[in-house]
């Protein structure tokens, strides 16, 4: 399955990067812009589903852009596009309320939208389905930094003290340090302090991390590490702003 999701999304990527042919120069173009559409339209999917709303609502953001210029490369399809505008309204609403259900609901009359809409141009041969399975082997769908600060809220927290959870007991089973140990405030006001150094921190044994040499290990995975890094870095942007 990964050879075969490898070699499709290279296809496509070649199929977007070839020059328009002088000859068909509509055809090729409206070609693209439904290619563009219909990859947006898995990754709006998995975002959704994800509960990746800031990426859901880009995605959506893409796919109305192209469908509008579609619109304007073929004229007969001006009489369904009220229907889709209506069928994306009613998508964003989900998005903006963050409703899973709402938005599988929204997603899917979407996409029976777009049939029609082949169907009623004389292309029933293009049928678009909810996806199966997400080709963009190479893209984390679930919100980094809110998968990062929920981990850094259960692991951190039990010694740092977060800016945006100040209050924090730690967890059962665990003492609380002797002594007192930087927060992410002051780490992230620290020159030497870096993604890189929060990196490899985060994925060593830490038996030799702090003054009394006690900090745990907690033993994460490399994309939780990734997660709490995403969630460092927001956290220095808009401390620095």
């Amino acid at each position: 399955m990964a050879v075969r999701s490898l070699i499709t999304m290279i296809v496509i990527c070649l199929i977007l990067s070839t020059p328009v042919r002088s000859q068909q120069p509509e055809r090729q173009s409206l070609s693209g812009l439904m290619i563009a559409a219909q990859l947006q339209h898995m990754k709006l999917w998995f975002a959704g589903k994800l509960g990746n709303w800031r990426l859901a609502a880009y995605e959506l953001d893409q796919i109305e852009a192209n469908l509008a210029e579609a619109a304007t490369r073929l004229p007969e399809a001006a009489a369904h596009r009220e229907h889709i505008e209506s069928q994306l309204s009613a998508l964003r609403k989900s998005i903006d309320e963050k409703n899973v259900a709402g938005f599988i609901q929204g997603y899917t009359e979407l996409t029976h939208g777009c049939n029609a809409c082949h169907r009623a141009m004389g292309r029933d041969f293009i049928s678009v389905q909810i996806p199966v399975a997400s080709p963009f082997t190479d893209q984390a769908f679930p919100d980094q930094v809110a998968e990062g600060r929920t981990l850094a809220h259960a692991i951190c927290a039990a010694c740092h003290v977060l800016p945006d959870k100040a209050d924090v007991a730690p967890a059962p089973g665990i003492a609380a340090p002797s002594i007192a140990v930087p927060s992410f405030s002051e780490l992230i006001q620290r020159p030497s302090f870096s993604e890189a150094t929060l990196r490899q921190l985060l994925g060593s044994s830490h038996r030799r991390v702090g003054s009394d040499r006690a900090m745990l290990n907690p033993h994460l995975t490399e994309n939780q590490i990734e997660q709490i890094v995403a969630y460092f870095e927001v956290l220095k942007a808009e401390q620095n702003r």
